[in-house]
């Protein structure tokens, strides 16, 4: 399984307590509390007011290291899959696990998404991680890298046009049902115009 690296990179010692916190977050995102503050977050987890400051810094980075969690799961997923011949195939399986990942707690992940969308004190790495995400779909053997510059560029764009889909998701402007069937529209178009070149 790919393992994508975390912004801040987590001391192994101090892992099991970023995941107390991160497991906090999610399960006050679940409960419909996607405001809450940092002291709500550390009662939630059990642990000292400093803590999530400590293992995080912001609000912002604990947003980012939960995303993080979607596209290792997305990532896990997919590599577990029976993979396609065709890279198309590839691709669109990659989209439908992506969009499933996404759609097994909405509320969570529209609220981590919402939070990824928004200016933050230092960028997050979720564009390099996804990207790698599409990186494994396209290529044919987990250990092959792209060969030329448009297939470089290839995974990016994937990246650019899922979150784009994603957007219209979080903003409640596409439905929960539609959410496969349109990612995996933009994934065609994507790949359309990367063939044609």
């Amino acid at each position: 399984m790919p393992h994508f690296k975390d912004n801040p990179a987590p001391s192994p010692r101090g892992e099991p307590l970023r995941q107390r916190v991160l497991d906090a977050a999610e399960a006050l995102l679940r409960s419909g509390k996607a405001d809450f503050s940092m002291r709500d977050l550390a009662a939630e987890a059990g642990v000292s007011f400093a803590t999530p400051f400590n293992q995080f810094g912001n609000k912002a980075a604990i947003m980012h290291a939960l995303s993080a969690r979607r596209i290792d799961a997305m990532a896990e997923r997919f590599a577990q899959a029976e993979r396609p011949v065709q890279a198309l195939d590839r691709v669109l399986l990659a989209t439908a696990t992506a969009a499933q990942v996404m759609l097994e707690e909405p509320q969570v992940n529209r609220a981590v998404m919402e939070w990824i969308g928004t200016a933050a004190p230092s960028p997050g790495n979720v564009l390099e991680r996804s990207s790698e995400l599409w990186r494994l779909a396209i290529a044919q053997d987990a250990g092959k890298t792209s060969a030329t510059a448009d297939e470089d560029n290839l995974p990016r764009l994937l990246a650019f046009g899922f979150r784009g889909v994603l957007s219209f998701w979080t903003a409640g402007e596409l439905a929960d049902d539609a959410l496969v069937e349109h990612a995996q529209d933009v994934a065609r178009a994507i790949m359309a115009g990367a063939a044609r070149r």
